[in-house]
């Protein structure tokens, strides 16, 4: 959103413009729960934490000082809330566990895809896996394939890749360097890759 036109959204909300509200809920409601459900462990349970978000905008609307955009504001509530209730539900990733080292220097493709420095046999051409992501089947591998990432680089993959939201504006959120942004994105991305590559050959 051009920052001119959300300060204008803002100051509807803040005089109480319920069509504000309801346009902010039709933007942003459906990835809300996509982030709240990488920390939770059902639908149902990440409805009721974006719920919380909303109510908390409503009460807190006043407060928010526009330093950064509503979007990153709102998924950094989520993030808290989230947080909070996945102790609960034995499912979580606290923020500050986010911003330590570079997810603990794992290969992000296996070792054995090279020789002598050198890919072994080639990845599989991306054409052929953007063709196939209209059927069902490769939609439902990629979100297993997501929700079986390491924590920290599934939050990074579903914002960055699936929320659409800016390495500025994940990094802000997660609170982590450039450095370690990119080293979750690239790790994330190459083992959704190569999980997809080994179910289209098993298949």
């Amino acid at each position: 959103m051009d920052p001119h036109d959300e300060h204008r959204l803002i100051e509807r909300l803040r005089a109480g413009d319920e069509r504000a509200f309801a346009e902010l809920v039709d933007r942003h409601h459906a990835g809300m729960v996509r982030f709240a459900r990488t920390y939770v462990a059902s639908e149902a349970i990440a409805e009721e934490v974006v719920q919380d978000a909303w109510a908390a905008l409503v009460k807190g609307i006043e407060r928010f000082e526009g330093r950064s955009s509503v979007k990153t504001w709102l998924y950094r509530v989520v993030a808290n809330r989230a947080s909070t209730t996945g102790v609960r539900e034995h499912r979580t990733v606290p923020l500050s566990a986010l911003g330590s080292g570079e997810d603990g220097g794992e290969p992000a493709v296996s070792p054995d895809r090279f020789t002598e420095g050198m890919w072994s046999s080639a990845p599989r051409p991306w054409e052929d896996a953007e063709r196939r992501l209209e059927s069902l089947e490769l939609r439902e591998e990629l979100r297993v394939a997501l929700d079986g990432l390491p924590p920290r680089q599934r939050l990074v993959v579903t914002l960055r890749d699936v929320e659409g939201l800016s390495s500025e504006e994940v990094r802000e959120l997660l609170e982590l360097s450039e450095a370690n942004q990119r080293v979750l994105l690239h790790r994330g991305r190459s083992h959704l890759r190569q999980a997809l590559e080994d179910a289209h050959e098993a298949s």
